[in-house]
């Protein structure tokens, strides 16, 4: 009779683990089991067979009772990863999303069709720096602005920057941080850039969010007003103010916000081409928009 194949230590306790993240609610429980034993191993996650019995770090538990408590996976092992980039992450900073990634994604398409050398972005609430570097990383030839007030989150945005300094030069040479408020900043460059873009804070008060968004992203990355459109509507100036004729707008928002934020960004107010995009679980996610440039917009008026 064959004999059977040898049991791998860690592989049978992370089976445990993703039981215990399960029943504490966790998502997505045997991918972030996964996820914090290569961390604490230091392997990658198809390399977790590897590890030895006796090279069984405890320590695996201790991260696991950190997730188990809701605490978000990208704290505990300290990065996210955002398109091509490999981000810090931490207290103070928000988490980037992969729904953030499909809009961003959007903007990049759309910057290497314009007939511009280098186009000129804006990223309002830069956070972790996610959605500017991503741009300048991808688009080569990019000037990216980006914007944020809060000084813990810029702390993380600039030790991002650092980063890709060491790495990517070329890529971090290009974007520019600034300390101010989106609605507010870069005055020097009204009517200049390509494109604006956001992710800002659109949670209506008082609605229900999962423990790793309530109890850790920071407050001012999350809460929009009343009906979460506070943020989206300064946005909405800001872009009318800094953009060139023809340039576009990429606004991020929740899923049942869609036809607000139309609205927000409707004809009437002057802009153009305005859409509604969807996230990979076809969901609203991001409303786009044209400037046609505040001539054109007068001369449309009634």
């Amino acid at each position: 009779m064959a004999a059977e194949p040898a049991r791998s230590l860690l592989l049978d306790e992370i089976a445990v683990a993703a039981a215990r993240l399960a029943e504490a609610g966790v998502d997505s429980p045997r991918a972030d089991a996964e996820q914090i034993a290569a961390h604490v191993h230091g392997v990658r996650r198809g390399e977790l067979h590897r590890v030895p019995d006796s090279g069984f770090n405890p320590r695996f538990w201790d991260e696991i009772a950190r997730r188990e408590a809701r605490e978000p996976l990208q704290h505990i092992t300290g990065h996210a990863y955002f398109r091509y980039l490999d981000l810090e992450v931490g207290p103070g900073v928000f988490v980037p999303r992969p729904e953030t990634e499909v809009m961003t994604g959007w903007a990049i398409d759309r910057l290497r069709e314009m007939d511009v050398t280098e186009p000129v972005v804006a990223d309002l609430g830069t956070g972790s720096g996610a959605i500017a570097l991503a741009i300048a990383q991808e688009v080569p030839r990019s000037q990216v602005h980006a914007v944020e007030s809060d000084p813990l989150a810029r702390e993380w945005a600039q030790r991002n920057l650092t980063r890709c300094a060491d790495s990517a030069p070329h890529t971090a040479g290009r974007v520019t941080l600034h300390g101010e408020d989106f609605g507010q900043a870069l005055t020097a460059l009204d009517g200049t850039l390509d494109l604006v873009i956001s992710n800002p804070p659109y949670i209506p008060w008082g609605a229900s969010v999962p423990p790793e968004v309530g109890e850790y992203d920071p407050a001012t990355a999350l809460w929009g007003g009343t009906d979460g459109m506070d943020a989206v509507k300064v946005v909405e100036q800001a872009a009318r103010r800094l953009l060139r004729p023809d340039g576009l707008v990429a606004v991020e928002h929740g899923a049942p916000q869609g036809a607000a934020v139309y609205w927000i960004f409707a004809e009437e107010r002057g802009w153009r081409d305005t859409r509604n995009h969807k996230d990979l679980a076809r969901r609203d996610r991001f409303v786009t928009a044209v400037w046609p440039g505040p001539q054109q917009w007068e001369d449309r008026r009634p």
